[in-house]
């Protein structure tokens, strides 16, 4: 049975898809369950996409309350808890989605005694994103795999993603040598200058985008 891919983002409201389940339901975002997207790793055979199931659940959002973006940013700053009157994430209500279910295969994870390659992930849908047909047929739960997987369209792209580095043209190191595992130099009066750069590399995960088809295209085909 494909295994379900957990993976921890801080900022869903990012708009990733991949979610922890959690025990009512899962958690998610105000907006981030509904922009339609995952994010499975680099390596993933992409033409191991499988449409699997899609069903009717509830999802808690995560709302996050509003705040003075001024006084948090000097509150951040002044304690590193933050501040009561600052932006904080909170359970909402159970609100009704769709939950549509893709298959793949991957590399395995490291921490995978058993190097499983099958992983799965999840997108949601609000209700009114789905076209009448497509709601009546899930409802009617009578409908092929095939048939359901046409009420949907998957698109792949990798992303570029920006991280900080050294700058080894501006930055400059004093000589020095290593004592008992401690970078020591010869001169202690000597002053390391070290400078960062941002630099732009291809992301280490593939951006997969579900979209609901807004009218019937045939019996649709599944992957």
């Amino acid at each position: 049975m494909p295994r379900r891919l957990v993976t921890t983002i801080a900022a869903v409201f990012l708009g990733a898809g991949l979610l922890i389940p959690a025990q009512n339901g899962p958690n998610v975002a105000a907006e981030g369950p509904f922009t339609h997207f995952a994010r499975i790793p680099v390596g993933a055979d992409l033409r191991t996409i499988r449409f699997e199931k899609v069903k009717t659940v509830k999802v808690r959002a995560v709302v996050a309350s509003t705040g003075d973006a001024n006084y948090c940013r000097e509150a951040g700053s002044r304690d590193p808890g933050g501040s009561m009157a600052c932006p904080q994430a909170r359970g909402g209500a159970p609100v009704e989605a769709y939950e549509v279910t893709y298959s793949y295969t991957g590399p395995p994870l490291a921490s995978d005694e058993y190097a499983n390659r099958n992983f799965t992930f999840s997108v949601y849908f609000r209700p009114n994103e789905l076209s009448p047909d497509a709601q009546r047929a899930i409802a009617a739960r009578k409908i092929s795999r095939a048939d359901a997987a046409g009420y949907f369209a998957v698109s792949t792209y990798r992303e570029q993603a920006g991280r900080v580095a050294i700058d080894d043209t501006k930055s400059r190191f004093c000589p020095g040598t290593y004592v008992d595992g401690v970078w020591t130099h010869n001169d202690p009066r000597c002053e390391d200058k070290v400078v960062y750069r941002e630099v732009s590399e291809p992301s280490g995960y593939i951006t997969v985008q579900v979209d609901a088809v807004p009218a019937r295209r045939g019996t649709g085909s599944s992957k």
